[in-house]
Protein backbone atom coordinates (compact mmCIF):
# COMPACT_ATOMS: atom_id res chain seq x y z
CA UNK A 1 0.00 0.00 0.00
CA UNK A 2 1.37 3.38 -1.04
CA UNK A 3 1.64 6.08 1.62
CA UNK A 4 2.53 9.70 0.98
CA UNK A 5 3.31 12.34 3.60
CA UNK A 6 3.79 16.02 2.80
CA UNK A 7 5.79 18.43 4.95
CA UNK A 8 7.34 21.88 4.76
CA UNK A 9 4.25 24.06 4.72
CA UNK A 10 3.85 27.12 6.89
CA UNK A 11 3.25 30.84 7.06
CA UNK A 12 5.42 33.09 4.89
CA UNK A 13 5.28 36.69 3.72
CA UNK A 14 4.65 37.56 0.11
CA UNK A 15 7.86 37.27 -1.88
CA UNK A 16 9.21 34.55 0.38
CA UNK A 17 10.03 30.92 -0.31
CA UNK A 18 9.11 27.48 0.96
CA UNK A 19 10.22 23.98 0.04
CA UNK A 20 7.64 21.24 0.33
CA UNK A 21 8.58 17.58 0.60
CA UNK A 22 6.57 14.47 -0.23
CA UNK A 23 7.91 11.25 1.27
CA UNK A 24 6.63 8.07 -0.39
CA UNK A 25 6.62 4.55 1.01
CA UNK A 26 5.25 1.21 -0.12
CA UNK A 27 5.89 1.64 -3.82
CA UNK A 28 8.56 1.28 -6.46
CA UNK A 29 8.79 5.03 -6.32
CA UNK A 30 11.28 5.64 -9.12
CA UNK A 31 9.06 4.35 -11.94
CA UNK A 32 6.05 6.54 -11.29
CA UNK A 33 4.88 10.01 -12.14
CA UNK A 34 4.30 12.21 -9.09
CA UNK A 35 2.12 15.32 -9.02
CA UNK A 36 1.71 18.28 -6.70
CA UNK A 37 -1.81 19.72 -6.39
CA UNK A 38 -3.26 22.50 -4.30
CA UNK A 39 -6.70 23.44 -3.05
CA UNK A 40 -7.60 26.90 -1.83
CA UNK A 41 -10.68 27.51 0.35
CA UNK A 42 -13.84 27.38 -1.74
CA UNK A 43 -11.97 26.33 -4.88
CA UNK A 44 -11.41 23.10 -6.75
CA UNK A 45 -8.19 21.17 -6.37
CA UNK A 46 -5.79 22.12 -9.16
CA UNK A 47 -2.69 20.54 -10.62
CA UNK A 48 0.44 22.57 -9.88
CA UNK A 49 3.37 20.50 -11.14
CA UNK A 50 4.27 17.04 -12.44
CA UNK A 51 7.51 15.08 -12.64
CA UNK A 52 7.95 11.87 -14.60
CA UNK A 53 10.16 8.92 -13.76
CA UNK A 54 12.73 10.34 -16.15
CA UNK A 55 12.66 13.77 -14.55
CA UNK A 56 10.59 15.61 -17.14
CA UNK A 57 8.64 18.40 -15.49
CA UNK A 58 5.51 20.37 -16.35
CA UNK A 59 3.85 23.26 -14.55
CA UNK A 60 0.58 25.10 -14.33
CA UNK A 61 0.75 28.60 -15.76
CA UNK A 62 0.40 30.00 -12.23
CA UNK A 63 3.50 28.11 -11.07
CA UNK A 64 5.79 28.28 -14.09
CA UNK A 65 8.89 30.36 -13.45
CA UNK A 66 8.39 30.44 -9.67
CA UNK A 67 8.03 26.79 -8.62
CA UNK A 68 10.41 23.90 -9.25
CA UNK A 69 9.51 20.23 -8.83
CA UNK A 70 12.28 17.70 -8.34
CA UNK A 71 12.74 14.15 -7.10
CA UNK A 72 15.35 12.15 -5.20
CA UNK A 73 14.73 8.51 -6.05
CA UNK A 74 17.27 7.35 -3.45
CA UNK A 75 15.17 9.02 -0.76
CA UNK A 76 11.74 8.23 -2.27
CA UNK A 77 10.98 11.94 -2.00
CA UNK A 78 9.61 14.62 -4.30
CA UNK A 79 10.13 18.30 -3.61
CA UNK A 80 8.36 21.49 -4.60
CA UNK A 81 10.53 24.58 -4.28
CA UNK A 82 8.28 27.64 -4.25
CA UNK A 83 9.79 31.10 -4.71
CA UNK A 84 8.28 34.59 -5.04
CA UNK A 85 5.20 33.42 -3.21
CA UNK A 86 1.98 35.38 -3.55
CA UNK A 87 -1.12 35.52 -1.32
CA UNK A 88 -3.01 33.65 -4.05
CA UNK A 89 -0.66 30.69 -3.51
CA UNK A 90 -2.34 30.13 -0.13
CA UNK A 91 -3.77 26.61 -0.18
CA UNK A 92 -3.40 23.09 1.10
CA UNK A 93 -0.77 21.37 -1.04
CA UNK A 94 -1.06 17.66 -1.81
CA UNK A 95 1.16 15.16 -3.58
CA UNK A 96 -0.23 12.29 -5.60
CA UNK A 97 1.20 9.03 -6.94
CA UNK A 98 -1.21 7.07 -9.11
CA UNK A 99 -4.43 6.85 -7.04
CA UNK A 100 -2.83 7.65 -3.68
CA UNK A 101 -2.82 11.07 -2.00
CA UNK A 102 -1.09 12.49 1.02
CA UNK A 103 -3.00 14.33 3.77
CA UNK A 104 -1.71 17.70 2.60
CA UNK A 105 0.32 20.55 4.08
CA UNK A 106 -0.97 24.08 4.59
CA UNK A 107 0.78 27.00 2.90
CA UNK A 108 -0.28 30.49 3.92
CA UNK A 109 1.18 33.57 2.25
CA UNK A 110 0.51 36.88 3.95
CA UNK A 111 0.42 40.18 2.08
Amino acid sequence: QVQLVESGGGLVQAGGSLRLSCAVSGSIFSIYVVNWYRQAPGKQRELVATITSGGTTTYADSARGRFTISRDNAKNTVYLQMNSLKPEDTAVYYCRLRHSWGPGTQVTVSS
